[in-house]
Order: C-alpha cells, then structure tokens, then sequence
C-alpha cells in the first residue's frame, strides 16, 4: 500500500450500527458509525468528495429516497460532501449510471437484502461497473447488505426478509472479490451460530463484524475500525475469525489496533 497511490483498492466493510435514521414521533436512533464515515471521506483526500449512495436491496424507490436523505444529513450536511444516488429503476440507463459512477470518489450500499440486490446488479450489468469503480481507486463501502457483497459468500437474513421468520439465515454468493465468508451483526440471534455451521460446509475462513465494527481494506492490507456502542446488547464492538481445519474449529478474536495487517494473514488458516 502507498499513501501516494491513488489507484488503491478501498474498501470499508461496517458490520452494522445506526446512523440516525429516524425513529418517529419526532425521536432520531444514536449515530453510532462516525468513525467508519470519517475514514470513508479520509480515503478520498480530499476535503468534500463525491458521494453516491445506493439502496438497491430495497426495490421500494420511496425506501430508496427516504434512506438517501438520512444518509444526506451525514455525508452532506456533516461532512460536506456533495451527495448524489443512484436508484434500482435507473440501473437500465447505461450512460447515467456511468456517468454516476465517473462523478463519485465514494460509493457507499446501505443493509437489507442482500440476496435481491445482487441478483439485479448480476441482471443488469451494475456489478461489473462496481468492479471496474474499486480497481479505479474509488471508495467502495456500506453497512450490512452493503458490507458483506463484495466477499465471496456471506450470512444472510435475505429469506427472512423475503419470507418471514419461517425462514433461516443462509449462506449467499456474493461478488468474489476477496476470499472470504464475512457476517455482518454477529452479535445478534442465530449469526453466531449459524455461522460457523456454513463455515464447516464451504470451507472458508469466516470474518464475523458485530454492530458497531467495520473493516477496512486496502490492496492487501486491513485494519479494524470500531465505534462506541449505544444501542446494541453488547459492551464493545468486536471482530471474530473462524474456520474449520481438519474438521475442528478454529476462532479467534481480531486485533482492534489501529495498525495495518496483511489481509493475507487474516484470511489464512493454522
């Protein structure tokens, strides 16, 4: 990694954590991912860059719109930074949607259903737009869904979503650009667990971010941001890695330092 390089590959990965989205009732949730959005800007070097957000596991466009503006009051009104999005239903406008990208310094994919928002960037073309985007140095983050994507498989409640509680956590593909099964809030019921049983069936080493934790990778290395708690059950923020070798599992607890790694090691096994 060079610091000069502006062709680095970036890539911020949050867990989860709300960002003062609102509850209702005139009552806001906490803003708990600071940290994480403060290095997202930082990443660009420069001072107000250019911010495109997508919310495209959500088909809803009024979802889409609402999401876009709390993510305004952050990245707009916070930081500065001049903020566009880009919607599902113009992801069939080529020339827009290049045009877009071409503009942004950022691209940031809010949480939901991961299932559904790969399957419309595989239909249309999008994902390999976002490829072409974060070997061209642009910043390429989000939270949840908008986390996990750009691994090779994930946890997922995208059935749970779609279906209700009958449904499971499951084990989606995702992008395949770094070789990893990563879970997002793996704090919460049935993440943990769920987990490591997907981990003994594909094999690979498992990153598992709880609310609050993000990572943060650059060409090949990483680090681990995390942020204060406020409104999960947990005390601190916390990043685990696990895997199976010789049909035993193996899981440790990822260094919190500010320090960067070899993303190499991290995605080793014993």
């Amino acid at each position: 990694m060079k610091d000069g390089d502006i062709m680095s590959k970036k890539i911020v990965a949050i867990g989860g954590g709300e960002n003062g989205r609102y509850l209702g009732e005139g009552k806001y949730y906490p803003y708990e991912t600071e940290p994480m959005d403060k290095e997202i800007i930082k990443l660009t070097k420069k001072e107000k860059p250019n911010f495109l957000f997508l919310a495209h596991y959500q088909s809803s466009l009024e979802v889409q719109t609402s999401y876009f503006e709390t993510m305004k009051k952050i990245y707009g009104d916070k930081f500065g930074c001049k903020c566009k999005d880009l919607k599902t239903d113009e992801l069939d406008n080529i020339e827009l949607v290049k045009e877009k990208i071409e503009w942004a310094d950022i691209i940031y994919e809010g949480g939901g259903d991961t299932l559904t928002m790969i399957k419309l960037w595989q239909t249309t073309g999008f994902d390999k737009m976002l490829f072409e985007a974060w070997n061209a140095g642009k910043v390429i983050c989000g939270v949840s869904a908008g986390a996990i994507c750009w691994f090779t498989l994930c946890n997922s409640d995208s059935l749970i979503i779609q279906k209700g509680n009958i449904a499971k956590l499951e084990s989606v593909d995702c992008l395949n650009w770094i070789n990893a099964h990563v879970t997002p809030h793996c704090d919460e019921p049935g993440r943990y667990d769920s987990t490591k049983e997907q981990l003994r069936e594909n094999n690979l080493v498992g990153i598992m971010l709880s609310n609050c934790s993000a990572i943060e990778i650059i060409d090949d290395k990483y680090r681990i941001i995390t942020s204060e708690v406020k409104c999960h059950n947990i005390k601190n923020a916390y990043v685990l890695k696990g895997y199976w070798l010789n049909n035993k599992y193996y899981e440790e607890t990822v260094d919190l330092s500010d320090e960067f790694k070899p993303l190499s090691k991290l995605l080793s096994k014993k």
